[in-house]
């Protein structure tokens, strides 16, 4: 099983106007971290896993892909 620093995760992210989320997914283990940004500057932090089918819910939910220079600027706190 390959271990979390070789695989190639995704990123999707999604605005709501008073919030925006991060999401950045394992697509092998089906597991991830979310990142809710909220407009008063705090943030919210969740480790989530997923089904094979995340991918696809994701974008049934209004999710974009994002790159991951965004999310993980926040999870590192640089931002």
């Amino acid at each position: 099983m390959a271990k979390n620093n070789n695989i190639v995760h995704q990123y999707y992210k999604k605005d709501f106007g008073e919030m925006t989320i991060l999401v950045r997914v394992n697509p092998i283990l089906f597991t991830g971290t979310e990142i809710t940004l909220l407009s008063n500057g705090t943030k919210e932090l969740r480790e989530l896993e997923f089904d094979e089918n995340i991918e696809e819910d994701l974008k049934i939910d209004g999710f974009t892909t994002a790159g991951p220079l965004e999310f993980n600027l926040h999870l590192t706190g640089l931002v």
